[in-house]
């Protein structure tokens, strides 16, 4: 029942993840900076604020009497993943939902799932899965396989966004993804994903934190919501000076006052893609109390975020007039996505 509720759980946080970028088409007249900045005041200082307040007792004294080091490592984490989490946007901006989240996620789901695992390998901590643990049980072994075949999946997306980069004419790309940019957007989302992997182990570092939540009476469905505090004070440091930094490069701290956009609209767009956007995490740490293991947790959330945006690109005919051929490949990787979802369930289950 455990590992049946943290797929749902880490369904349902990807679904929101998937789909939180969408909200961002409705800002009209503000520049990427200003709008990408509003959605993330609330994704990583409002929202996460009020869920730890109404889900973890005293979460402010955790946070204080938490060992430096504790913190600092945490914080650490959530910089580099904010710029991880920076450049995401302007992955999915030039490649497109589907591509982009393909190529972002897929580096993501790597590193986040198999480093945490071979990090306790060497420094074992009670409780955690070493990549030994897991290499030594049936059950571990399948949630590698699961994780193998969801790499296996994000490469055949990947394959169909390139099939698709020969077939169709700059002038139908730009129709689904008005800035398609395929060298610069590959770059991009392949640092993307290396780096937004880092949240991963933030949540591992900030771990004493959240047990520290259950010992206060919080229930552990909710515990990762005190560490998530401080893992995106990084990175809402990071997306903050790099935006002031635009905001001021391009002229555009006006839009924030421009009564010739709407700005109430705006602001309520960028809030609900911001909202959106933390959703994810709130439900991964449900998941992720569930399930107990952390490459597979990861894997998971991943793998139905990658589904969710792939299913939107679709929506949104980003695969337009493309052949027979390269939308099989397209349909083909989110089967493969959707096998890993259930090996990996499979597997914890064991």
């Amino acid at each position: 029942m455990n590992a049946l509720l943290g797929v749902l759980f880490h369904s349902i946080g990807g679904f929101a993840s998937g789909s939180f970028y969408i909200p961002y088409s409705r800002v009209k007249g503000w520049a990427w900076e200003s709008y990408w900045i509003v959605g993330g005041i609330f994704s990583w200082l409002i929202v996460p604020t009020i869920a730890a307040y109404l889900t973890v007792p005293a979460f402010t004294t955790i946070i204080v009497e938490a060992s430096s080091g504790v913190k600092s490592i945490t914080y650490m984490m959530g910089l580099m993943w904010g710029i991880g989490g920076l450049t995401y946007g302007l992955g999915v901006r030039y490649l497109g939902m589907s591509l982009g989240n393909s190529v972002v996620l897929g580096f993501c789901s790597a590193f986040g799932a198999l480093v945490p695992p071979i990090y306790y390998t060497f420094n074992p901590t009670p409780g955690k899965a070493s990549l030994t643990d897991m290499l030594g049980t049936s059950g571990g072994q399948l949630v590698l396989l699961g994780v193998a075949v969801c790499v296996l999946g994000i490469a055949i997306s990947g394959r169909a966004g390139m099939l698709k980069e020969t077939e169709l004419s700059d002038e139908a790309k730009r129709a689904s993804v008005k800035e398609f940019n395929l060298s610069k957007g590959l770059i991009i989302a392949i640092l993307s994903g290396i780096l937004s992997s880092f949240f991963n182990f933030g949540i591992e570092a900030g771990k004493p934190m959240a047990e520290q939540a259950v010992v206060n009476g919080g229930n552990p469905l909710f515990q990762n919501n005190v560490t998530y505090i401080v893992v995106l004070w990084g990175g809402l440091t990071t997306n903050f000076i790099w935006c002031m930094y635009l905001n001021a490069k391009n002229k555009t701290f006006g839009d924030y006052t421009n009564t010739q956009t709407p700005i109430a609209a705006n602001v309520l767009f960028s809030g609900l893609a911001g909202t959106l956007w933390f959703l994810q995490f709130f439900f991964y740490g449900m998941g992720e109390s569930k399930l107990g293991n952390g490459a597979s947790s990861w894997i998971l959330h991943m793998a139905t975020i990658i589904l969710t945006a792939n299913l939107w690109g679709l929506y949104l005919k980003e695969w337009k007039g493309v052949s027979a051929r390269t939308f099989n490949t397209f349909v083909v990787g989110i089967l493969v996505i959707l096998a890993s979802i259930v090996l990996v369930g499979i597997g914890n289950s064991m």
